[in-house]
This record gives C-alpha cells, sequence and structure tokens, in this order.
C-alpha cells in the first residue's frame, strides 16, 4: 500500500519540475512513511510514498520495465501476481524483484490494456509509455483503491488523493455545486465527479489513456452483472467456503504483521475465522457506551475463536476531536458517521499491525443490508396498477397529518427506480431545495439524483428488484461510501486494508447466486449464513447487521448540538446552506418531533470540509 501521484505537462508546455511533484508527494506522505520516489521522465513527473509490505528491500517505486521505456507508480496489492510472475518468465519476461508492481508493468508490456483482465487485487496505478508517448491508467474492479485526477489545457495531474492535486501552483479550490447537491441526498459525492471543482475520479472497473497533447480516451474493462443461476442451494454454499477460504488465504501475503477487524457481525468474523486456522493472530474492535457496544459482541467472538483481541470505547470527546482530523484525511465530504469509528480502529489496530483484513462487500454481494428485504415487504401492494399508485400516492401526499402505515404506502406507491437510490437518502429533493441557500436554488439548473442511478436501473430492467437494489449500492454506495472511508481512515494512520469479499472470483460465485438464497422473509445474507456454519461461532451465525451504531441522535440534545451549530456558522457555508434552516432542524429534532441526526450530521461535515479546504478565513489545521 502506499500512494501515488503524476503530472503531465503537455506539448509546447514547460516541462514539470521536481519542486512541483515533490510537493504533491509530500501532501500524501502519511500513506507511506517508509520510503519516497520520484522520477521525472520525458514531460512527466511521477512521485511515490511507500508503506512496505512485500520484498521490503527491493520494492522501490517508480518502477521500469528492462529498456525503461515504461515506468509505473502503483498503490494497492495484486494478489495473483506470483502465478501472473510465472506466466511472464515462461514468456521471456525477466524480474530483478519480487513485487507485484514489476508483475504489472511487464504484464502491460505484454497484453497492453487487456493486462487488466489478469490482474486479481485492488489497485490504482500509472504507467508512462515513452514509445507511445501516453500515459496508462487503471483502478481496480470494485474501487477499492482511489485514484484522482485534473487536467487543464496545460497539465493532467494525479494521485492517490485530492491533497497532491491542491498542491498545484495556481489551482483554487472550489466547490462543485452538482456534488453539493447529489451529497445532501447521498451523504457522499457520486463518481466520477469529486467536491471540488475541476477535479474528478475515475470510475472503478475503468482505465484511461492520456496523451502527450492531453487528449483523454476513458473505457470501462469491467463492470458487475448478475446473472442468477437456479440450483442447489448446497452447490453454492461449497463455492462461497472454498473460494472465501482461497482468497482470504492471497490476501494474507505479506512480509510484515497481519490481523483483523473484528465487529459482531458475520461479514468480519467470516474473515476473521478462515484467518485464525492459518496460526495465531491479533483482531480489533471499537464501540460506543451504550446497549449496542459492538465490543461485547467481538469479545465473545474473538474468545471463542481463541484469537488475541483488543479493543476501545470511544468517548464523546474522542469521536469529535477524530473528527475535524478524519475530514481532512478524507478529502472531500463523506457524512458517515461510521467513518469516525474506521478512523480509530485504524489507529488501534497500527499500534500492532501493519496490514488488516475486514469484512467490506459481503453485504453488496450477497444482500446483506435490511433495506433488501422491502421488495419483499411491499408486496401486498405490487397488484395496484402503475396509474392508479401515482394517483393514491398524489393524494396520499396531500394529507397534512401522519397516521400508520403512511409511510409504508408512500413507499410502496412509489416505483423502486425512484424510492432506491441506495443505502442513504438523507435529503429528499424537496428538502434540498429548502436547506439550499436562495442565491444557490435561482442559479441552479439541478438534474434529480435519479438520473445518475437511472442508468444502471435500465440496464437491470429484466432482474428482480433486490437484484437491482444491489447493482446500484455496488455502483454507488460501495465505492462512494464503504471504500472511500476505508481508504481514506485507514491509510491516515498508515495502515493497508485488505477486503476479501471484494475479490472478482468471489464475485463470480455472488452473481450467480438466485437472489431467493441471498435475502429471505427471515433473514439477509442467507446463503452466507448458511456456508458459515461450522466456521463462525453460532451466535453470530443470525446477529442482525448493526455496523457502528454511533449514538448521534443522544448526543445532539446536549452541548454537541450546540457547539456544532457554533461550527456550521463559521464555516463560510451560508453561501451554500440556509444556517436558519440547520437551526430549525436542531430544535425539530429537540422537541422529539423527529430524528434529524443524520440531517444536521451531512450539514455538519460538509462545514467541517469547507472550514479546512475552502473558506479563506478559517484557521487551517495542521494535522
Amino acid at each position: 500500500m502506499c500512494g501515488i501521484t503524476g503530472l503531465l505537462m503537455f506539448e509546447n508546455n514547460s516541462l514539470p519540475t521536481t519542486a512541483a511533484i515533490r510537493k504533491m508527494t509530500d501532501a500524501i506522505k502519511h500513506r507511506g512513511p517508509d520510503q519516497t520516489g520520484i522520477r521525472l521522465v520525458d514531460r512527466i513527473a511521477l512521485g511515490f510514498t511507500r508503506l512496505s509490505i512485500l520484498d521490503l528491500e527491493h520494492g522501490s517505486q517508480p518502477i521500469s520495465n528492462e529498456d525503461q521505456s515504461l515506468w509505473l507508480v502503483f498503490n494497492g496489492e495484486v494478489y495473483n501476481y506470483q502465478t501472473l510472475k510465472r506466466e511472464l518468465e515462461e514468456l521471456g519476461h525477466t524480474f530483478k524483484t519480487n513485487t507485484d508492481s514489476e508483475v504489472i508493468i511487464h504484464l502491460y508490456e505484454e497484453y497492453q490494456e487487456h493486462c487488466l483482465e489478469k490482474l486479481r487485487g485492488m489497485f490504482g496505478f500509472a504507467i508512462w509509455d515513452r514509445r507511445k508517448k501516453q500515459l496508462f491508467a487503471a483502478r481496480d474492479h470494485f474501487g477499492i483503491k482511489p485514484f484522482y485526477y485534473y487536467t487543464d489545457n496545460t497539465q493532467f495531474a494525479f494521485g492517490s488523493e485530492i491533497k497532491s492535486i491542491l498542491s498545484l501552483d495556481g489551482l483554487k479550490p472550489a466547490v462543485n455545486s452538482k456534488s453539493l447537491f447529489h451529497y445532501l441526498t447521498l451523504q457522499y459525492v457520486p463518481q466520477p465527479d469529486t467536491m471540488f471543482a475541476g477535479i474528478k475520479k475515475l470510475e472503478p472497473g475503468h482505465y484511461m489513456i492520456v496523451d502527450q497533447w492531453g487528449n483523454i480516451k476513458k473505457q470501462a474493462y469491467w463492470e458487475a452483472k448478475f446473472e442468477p443461476e437456479h440450483r442447489p442451494i448446497e452447490t453454492f454454499i461449497e463455492e462461497i467456503r472454498y473460494k472465501l477460504n482461497e482468497s482470504v488465504n492471497l490476501h494474507t501475503q505479506s512480509d510484515v504483521p497481519i490481523g483483523s477487524f473484528l465487529s459482531g457481525g458475520i461479514d468480519s468474523t467470516s474473515i476473521a475465522s478462515y484467518l485464525s486456522k492459518r496460526g495465531p493472530i491479533k483482531t480489533f474492535s471499537v464501540g460506543f457506551e451504550g446497549e449496542h457496544n459492538e465490543n461485547i459482541y467481538a469479545k465473545k467472538t474473538a474468545t471463542e475463536l481463541g484469537i488475541d483481541h483488543f479493543d476501545e470505547v470511544i468517548s464523546v470527546d474522542r469521536f469529535f476531536e477524530d473528527t475535524i482530523k478524519a475530514v481532512w484525511h478524507m478529502d472531500e465530504p463523506i457524512a458517515d458517521p461510521s467513518a469516525i469509528a474506521i478512523y480509530r480502529l485504524s489507529q488501534v489496530a497500527r499500534e500492532h499491525i501493519t496490514v488488516a483484513l475486514s469484512g467490506e462487500g459481503a453485504d453488496e454481494l450477497f444482500g446483506g443490508y435490511r433495506i433488501y428485504r422491502e421488495p419483499s415487504s411491499l408486496k401486498p401492494l405490487s397488484w395496484i396498477p402503475t396509474n392508479l399508485k401515482k394517483n393514491i400516492k398524489q393524494f396520499i401526499d396531500q394529507i397534512p397529518f401522519n397516521f400508520y402505515g403512511k409511510n409504508y404506502m408512500k413507499r410502496g406507491l412509489t416505483p423502486l427506480e425512484e424510492r432506491f437510490l441506495g443505502n442513504a437518502k438523507i435529503f429528499n429533493e424537496q428538502e434540498k431545495r429548502l436547506v439550499l441557500s436562495s442565491m444557490v436554488n435561482v442559479k441552479a439548473n439541478w438534474e434529480p439524483t435519479t438520473a445518475l442511478t437511472s442508468k444502471i436501473y435500465e440496464i437491470s430492467k429484466d432482474l428482480d428488484d433486490i437484484s437491482r437494489m444491489q447493482l446500484i449500492d455496488l455502483n454507488f454506495w460501495l465505492p462512494g461510501d464503504i471504500l472511500m472511508k476505508a481508504d481514506k481512515m485507514s491509510m491516515a494512520h498508515s495502515l493497508e486494508v485488505r477486503v476479501p469479499f471484494l475479490d472478482k472470483e468471489v464475485f463470480e460465485i455472488a452473481r450467480k447466486i438466485p437472489s431467493s438464497y441471498r435475502v429471505t422473509n427471515k433473514t439477509t445474507k442467507y446463503v452466507l449464513r448458511k456456508a458459515m456454519e461450522d466456521i463462525v461461532p453460532n451466535h453470530v451465525l443470525n446477529r442482525p447487521k448493526l455496523g457502528f451504531p454511533v449514538p448521534l441522535k443522544k448526543w445532539l440534545m446536549g452541548s454537541i448540538g450546540d457547539i456544532m451549530i457554533e461550527q456550521i456558522i463559521i464555516s463560510g457555508i451560508e453561501e451554500w446552506i440556509q444556517i436558519d434552516h440547520v437551526v430549525g432542524l436542531l430544535k425539530e429534532h429537540r422537541n422529539g418531533r423527529v430524528d434529524n441526526s443524520r440531517k444536521i450530521w451531512t450539514i455538519y461535515i460538509f462545514a467541517l470540509w469547507h472550514s479546512v479546504f475552502i473558506h479563506e478565513n478559517s484557521v487551517r489545521l495542521v494535522i
């Protein structure tokens, strides 16, 4: 794991300088504190910060092939690199290291862009091809590793984090208003945009080519598809057990200490259980005081598995102390409160290990979110004709008071394409216009957030509703929220997080499983739970998903809510947000009329981000 940077100056412009690429690279030193590498070749400068994991003595970058016609910077891990290395050696390639980075550059030399079809792992990398005078860059299948870029008429810059790009001379950070509009609904900024105007992220499963004149070609090389096969569930159970165990084994390749995150759920417990079969390991958890303290369940699991376990209870003071630091590391606002818990969890783990395995991706692959049971619960309303549904919903919307079943009827009468945009839906379209400033509303020509998801719904129209919902989450929620916070919060502490569920071979099994095996009337991830019988402790098998339950609702009732409002007021976001409306949300919350904690948190995180990156009069933090 590491951080990569690059600066390509187009023809008829000045050459990149060592000072510029060093400044870009130093901005992400936390991603790779062990070593820094810089190389200027032709019209490009490449930078690298290394967190040493494999071949500790010989894994420096940027790295070239034998004749130095290709130069690579690479962030991530290729888990099948040893197999690929043997294949390439049989084809005549010679190697000077035992690293996966050198395998990538020879793989590209042999297969060009088709090299991506052979990679099994997580990655964001760039290769400068001196013969073609072009840059080839790619991001892994699911978006585990980030890749940001910026271009204008003189240059193309890229990096593992936006902070590198912001270090460019003359680049003034500004809010992307379209991104803010979607962020208010989704709690993250959907690809390919970022919250910074002009800075983008390469989509998962994509590569791009940038030539010496600045022409850019972007192409998908992989996409998630569900193609259910109707066969006995026992066949899937055996395949899951075999392939997940294989994936965990591949993810343990390391020359440094390795361990695992462990909550009270089946995802992380499955990983820890397989990992513990290889020998003694360390696991880590964090929790909050109260009835939903995940540490209690993690300790019980660790005891049954005979694991050396470490945990911490996060106090409210510690949570908010970490929040401002986490916002800086996240680059762009992610209003998922669990991100702060992962920040603390990563710090606890880094005191003992350098690599941590984690359970991200299981919910999206195997149907783990409770919302996936909604199509079944809404089935009693499915017989109503579409036009009649629309008329009934319009009538219900006009009723000024709440009544039992009102929300159920509204959701059941709303088409899936309109009601499900992913696992978070913070502000709806009407609410966004109330919270945004009048000036923004006048100037903006807003595209509804449903326009983003419509393409996925269109290509999946022949699938069942559960599979379509999972595809939405695989394409938006997973890379935009789950994986973004996992990467940024762990790398803030120079910790590499690996996710064995998000292996393309594991997905090959998951995508063939019928939705009736994934989600039932009684539980989610049914087939995964069956596969983990006799592998994970019994008390974990059917425990419902909780994640990191942060007690925001309770905290806002006290002085914390006032402090958050004060920080929102001084953040400089009045150009974008109606501050009085946010104050009103807190009053509503405290009156007990409605739980506005997630809405207030979404505004609060944007305000902190704005203070750190945009507001000129703010005190810049030294992290």
